[in-house]
């Protein structure tokens, strides 16, 4: 059980080739905004995997680590976010290969939570209203999901 011992290349049965020795997982983080929902989303640096695309926080599973676990710590480490100001609503499984997953971590937060460009893989931040976010270039699989996550989202919202 080592720290970061998921970072590297798979290339799953499917032929695809994926960042995440264990998978990956990724924090859809929501608040209250003027128009409805907003989520968070990251710009990514134009040197990372699908540079230059909108996407939310995230990146590898440790093998010690369970979905949840990996988004929040992947959360502070690119956007500076505790996960103390957070309050986890649930996952969504996006990318599913069988032999390598991608799950999405749905958790509301405030507007007054503050979050940063913490690393050099986010080159921008924004809170978008979920109305919004398909008109953006968004990451392929977030543009793939993001119909499902936007149910979740409002639903959860409204909670």
């Amino acid at each position: 059980m080592a720290s970061r011992d998921g970072d590297g290349w798979v290339a799953c049965r499917c032929g695809h080739r994926h960042w995440g020795l264990n998978g990956a997982a990724g924090l859809v983080l929501f608040r209250p905004g003027d128009d409805g929902p907003e989520v968070l989303l990251q710009h990514r640096a134009s040197w990372v995997h699908d540079g230059g695309t909108w996407a939310v926080p995230g990146g590898a599973r440790d093998s010690h680590e369970d979905p949840v676990q990996a988004a929040l710590r992947e959360a502070d480490e690119e956007v500076g976010l505790a996960a103390g100001h957070v309050q986890v609503r649930g996952t969504v499984t996006g990318t599913d290969h069988e032999d390598w997953r991608y799950d999405y971590v749905l958790a509301s937060t405030t507007p007054q939570t503050r979050v940063h460009a913490a690393n050099a893989e986010t080159a921008d931040l924004s809170w978008v209203p979920v109305a919004r976010v398909p008109g953006l270039p968004l990451h392929a699989g977030l543009a793939r999901d993001w119909d499902r996550l936007a149910d979740r989202v409002r639903t959860a919202s409204d909670a």
